[in-house]
């Protein structure tokens, strides 16, 4: 309880610090990082919870709130983190109902979705119908997935259907699908897409031109981690859309396996790994010349 509290000491923080600092877009967290898991996954099983685990769960509403109501007083975007399929649910209940409380005017709660996971295009679609239905807006980031083997094993060692594709074909088209259906609907939806994949940033740039949304618009906005695939950034930047360089940290032991999910992730994508190493190998061609160049 003491590193939850920890955690969304730091949150506030990092809220108060991008309110006078308007070049950071988001301020994100991992809702596992604020609240017992295991108590999570019972709440998206719907099991009934005994005394301690529901002081536990209470517990975490209350840290998910005021970390909310923070971003919304200093309007600063709050967006939430996806986690393992099997304690979702009890996350996606909880941000459906802080976007209907502060996104009425404009998109302060964003909710991640996965759309490795099969059943996610439809969970969009039908949040999308409530969000219209009831006046306010839906922030969502669309990403593809990070937890695949987890998954695939989990889904195989206790007999359940897999949540997620078996092919990597089928959640690019998911992905593509959700941009589409977003981008039809920027009446109610804001998105952020936080793709290190070429082809769905470019669909996105294609859409935005087709539909003739301004590239600063407050309603689409790109993402890419620190570090990686920072020629997709940089040219979105320079062409004026508004992209973000997404920077994570916390504990050793957390942050390296992540980071390392990302990697294995971008290798996935046919030819983009070859592409970047070109790009960074002729970026330290051009340094080393420019050295060569200055001393002359």
């Amino acid at each position: 309880e003491e590193v939850y509290e920890s955690v969304v000491g730091d949150l506030l923080g990092n809220i108060r610090f991008a309110a006078n600092h308007r070049s950071i877009s988001f301020c994100v967290f991992k809702p596992s990082s604020i609240g017992n898991t295991h108590v999570l996954e019972k709440v998206s099983k719907g099991v009934k919870l005994n005394s301690g685990e529901q002081k536990n769960y209470d517990d975490f509403k209350v840290r998910i709130q005021k970390i909310a109501s923070a971003g919304f007083e200093s309007d600063v975007k709050i967006l939430i983190d996806a986690e393992e399929s099997w304690f979702q649910r009890a996350v996606d209940i909880i941000v459906e109902d802080l976007m209907a409380q502060y996104n009425t005017d404009k998109p302060i709660i964003f909710n991640t979705i996965q759309l490795y996971r099969t059943d996610r295009l439809d969970y969009l679609q039908c949040l999308s119908s409530r969000a219209k239905k009831e006046k306010w807006l839906l922030g969502v980031k669309l990403v593809r997935g990070a937890y695949l083997e987890k998954e695939w094993k989990r889904a195989k060692k206790l007999g359940y259907p897999s949540p997620v594709f078996n092919r990597k074909e089928d959640t690019d088209r998911e992905y593509d699908q959700a941009v589409r259906f977003c981008m039809d609907r920027l009446d109610h939806i804001a998105i952020c897409a936080g793709t290190h994949n070429q082809f769905s940033t470019e669909l996105l740039v294609k859409m935005m031109k087709k539909k003739r949304i301004s590239r600063d618009s407050p309603r689409v906005h790109f993402a890419q981690l620190l570090g990686m695939r920072d020629n997709l950034s940089y040219n979105l930047a320079r062409y004026g859309y508004q992209v973000s360089k997404y920077m994570p940290y916390g504990p050793v032991k957390e942050l390296i396996p992540y980071l390392l999910r990302r990697v294995q992730e971008n290798s996935s994508i046919k030819g983009q790994t070859i592409s970047e190493i070109s790009l960074i190998e002729t970026e330290l061609h051009r340094r080393q010349h420019a050295r060569i160049f200055t001393k002359t």
